[in-house]
Parts: C-alpha cells; structure tokens; sequence
C-alpha cells in the first residue's frame, strides 16, 4: 500500500504560508482544533509548525509575548524543513517518519504538498492490518524459515475453513525461526485447528480471545 491512498489530500489538509504571523497560526491552530499544519511557500512545501515548536521557539526568544506573536513568521518557526515522504512511498516507511511529530507532509517529485498524514491515520492502519477491531482468537507460534512452510499454514487454516483476520510475521533471534501472529474469526472447532498446527511442526507460543 501506498502513502497517496490513505493520506489527507490537499483539498481537506489545513496549512499556512510562511509569511503568516505567529499569532495568525495559533489563531488558525485553536479553529481547526489540531497540533500542527504544514507550512507552504506558495504551493511548495517549506516545513512544519507545530504547538510545541512555537512554545519552544518563544522561550528560546526571550521576547515579551505580543512582540514574538506579531514579529515571528512561520517560516522562522517551522521544522522538519527536509522531512517529507514521496506520495509514491510504501506505507510502512511513515510510521518511524512521525515518531516525533503529530504529522508528516506529503509530497510529489516537485516538492508541491499533495497531503499529509497524521500519527492517528497510522496507528489506524497499523490496527487494521493486526486485525485489532475485530474481535477473533490471536494464536501466536513459531517456526521454521523452511521452504513452504507459510504455504503449509494455509494449507491447514483452509482445511478447518478458518477465515483469517490477520496474519504477520516477525524475526527471532535466531535467524532460522519465525514468529508468527495470526488472527482467526473463533469457531467451534478452533482447538482441532490449533493441535493440526502443532502436529505439523508448529510451536504454539501464547493463545488470546479478544
């Protein structure tokens, strides 16, 4: 999946230019009732002005407080001025990209915003591709890097016809096992599913209904 199909396009993002006052970007930060807004140079993006940055910015400042708000641009505020991501980029590369901001732009190869997407659109997809909302049984195991070993797990899962919600994997310290997570819908026959697994190599690690 790619960044472009689920971020906030442009139309719907909220922004500011960088010549707008301080004070016109807090005013414009408590309307919208957000933490932070890119901010453009035209079209162009040109950084991000967030609430934390300007409070950091004005006690760096040492300004009494009007004359900081009406003398301060927004340009002189924003961070982030080079940290962006690609509207053609994978998924996956946002989530360490917002480890420390409440959002990230999104641009194309001409460095326009096309969008933006926040920390909170991230976690979303993070807990729909861990199958989170909807309610299942989680069975975690082990196994080994053997050729066709994934493709024996859903030989198994569609034998007891399981419907998967989820289903990822993880590195263990040791390089020639897998961990793997998987999410099914819970039926009857949900224990005859899970002694087929461990009679077919697979180590069961922890079971959990939620």
């Amino acid at each position: 999946m790619f960044v472009k199909s689920i971020m906030i396009p442009k139309e719907k993002t909220y922004s500011v230019q960088d010549t707008e006052t301080v004070r016109e970007v807090l005013n414009k930060l408590e309307e919208y009732g957000v933490d932070g807004m890119p901010v453009l140079n035209g079209t162009t993006y040109a950084g991000l002005i967030t609430l934390n940055k300007i409070y950091k910015a004005f006690f760096e400042s040492g300004q009494p407080r009007d004359q900081f708000l009406d003398s301060t641009i927004a340009t002189d505020v924003a961070a982030f001025k080079d940290e962006c991501i690609d509207e053609e980029e994978i998924f996956e590369n946002t989530l360490l990209t917002v480890k420390d901001r409440p959002l990230v732009a999104v641009v194309n190869k001409s460095g326009e915003l096309k969008g933006i997407v926040t920390r909170y659109d991230i976690l979303e997809q993070f807990q729909s591709a861990f199958g989170m909302k909807r309610k299942g049984v989680r069975i975690s195991f082990s196994s080994s890097e053997a050729e066709g070993r994934i493709a024996r797990l859903a030989e198994i899962a569609k034998h007891f016809h399981e419907n998967i919600i989820s289903l990822s994997t993880f590195d263990e310290s040791d390089k020639f096992i897998r961990r793997i997570v998987m999410k099914v819908e819970k039926k009857q026959n949900i224990d005859k599913f899970i002694q087929k697994l461990e009679s077919a190599g697979f180590r069961i690690l922890d079971i959990k209904e939620d």
